[in-house]
């Protein structure tokens, strides 16, 4: 059962965010009709009282899941959005990709666990010095595959299984890891600009995914809200 609580979600602080800029009119996707308030200037403009409504369930979902110590993967991989993910990532203890989506991450988990395994064992032999007792010529390729492995895998090195929950900003620019969650069953929230189809979506959250500031209150809100569940489980054992 979801508990309900009050996130402090207010439309100013949406409207001073940017939270309700859409894309151009010729841009949309039709499906987002119901989420769109007007057009100003040739550019869609998001009815921010839907947005706080469904940011609001999504809070709820979260608080939820992270009092019951599930586990999250934030996607985000777009320049505007990848250090916003990171922060957030980092402050609510989840997973995260912020680079390039590598095709069947989460489809071809085995392949993935093999490939975190072998990150794994390079770190170790780069930490302990292993790297210094071979050939330069072999130490140099570990390094670059180390490298390589860190850019890509880095934000799911700790990940043992497969995520509870997978929250996604840009459901276009996201769209492989979008399909894998939707075939394994997963559940995502996904920030959906007005280009976006929002059935694809356990939980839409009708946003600008383009503007920094947008991006990052929405990702505040889900941390806060992860956190506070966090907190609630050690509170309530």
């Amino acid at each position: 059962m979801i508990r309900r609580r009050y996130w402090n979600i207010n439309l100013e602080e949406m409207l001073e965010a940017g939270v309700h800029f859409g894309h151009g009119i010729k841009k949309w996707n039709p499906r987002m009709a119901p989420y769109i308030s007007a057009t100003r200037k040739g550019i869609h403009i998001t009815n921010l009282t839907r947005t706080a409504r469904f940011l609001s369930e999504a809070c709820d979902l979260v608080f939820d899941a992270a009092s019951r110590r599930k586990q999250f993967l934030i996607v985000g991989t777009k320049k505007k959005a990848a250090d916003s993910v990171v922060r957030a990532a980092k402050k609510a203890r989840c997973h995260y990709v912020n680079k390039k989506w590598l095709g069947g991450i989460l489809t071809n988990w085995s392949t993935t666990e093999m490939r975190l395994q072998q990150f794994r064992d390079l770190r170790r032999e780069q930490k302990t010095g292993g790297f210094n007792r071979i050939p330069k010529r072999d130490a140099a390729r570990f390094k670059r595959q180390l490298s390589h492995l860190q850019t890509y895998l880095g934000g799911i090195k700790y990940m043992t299984g497969l995520p509870d929950i997978v929250i996604i900003i840009d459901q276009q620019e996201e769209y492989t890891a979008l399909r894998e969650c939707i075939t394994l069953g997963i559940p995502t929230i996904c920030l959906i600009d007005t280009n976006c189809d929002p059935d694809l979506a356990d939980i839409p959250i009708p946003a600008n995914d383009d503007a920094i500031a947008s991006i990052r209150l929405i990702l505040n809100k889900l941390v806060f809200a992860i956190c506070e569940g966090r907190s609630s489980y050690i509170r309530d054992p």
